[in-house]
């Protein structure tokens, strides 16, 4: 799983007011290399929350990012370089990610992250009852 992905996962457990950010449990971490693209990471840069993404490149043990970020910093190679490898580059391999409100840990295996919530987690809107409800609506 990559950090792009993870500063967009929230814990969506029924009555959670604050699931984000996950906090990175890492077991093993990856690197791959992919192609360096400056027009992406300045589209994305605005998307970024950054000092979430701060705390888990640190959590994986990249810790080359600064603590805060300003556009003007787009106009440098060193620093999209190193944002580019943070967002991008790094993976989670093996470990957790764990809700910051109730401590649930979300498993990653294989680098994809399981956010299956349990029936008693899961809000009203989308329980059986609602599935049920849909489908009959439907026939």
């Amino acid at each position: 799983m990559r950090l792009l992905t993870h500063n967009m996962l929230s814990s969506n457990i029924k009555g959670v007011t604050n699931g984000f950010p996950l906090r990175i449990e890492a077991e093993k971490v990856v690197e791959k290399q992919v192609e360096f693209n400056v027009d992406f990471l300045k589209n994305m840069f605005a998307k970024i929350e950054w000092k979430p993404l701060v705390e888990a490149a640190k959590a994986m043990r990249y810790n080359d990012l600064p603590d805060e970020a300003e556009p003007e910093m787009l106009g440098s190679e060193e620093f999209l370089r190193k944002f580019h490898h943070a967002l991008l580059e790094i993976h989670l391999e093996e470990g957790a990610l764990i809700c910051p409100e109730t401590g649930r840990r979300f498993p990653v295996n294989k680098g994809i992250p399981n956010m299956l919530l349990h029936e008693d987690e899961a809000t009203e809107s989308w329980g059986a009852a609602s599935v049920d409800c849909m489908c009959m609506q439907l026939f």
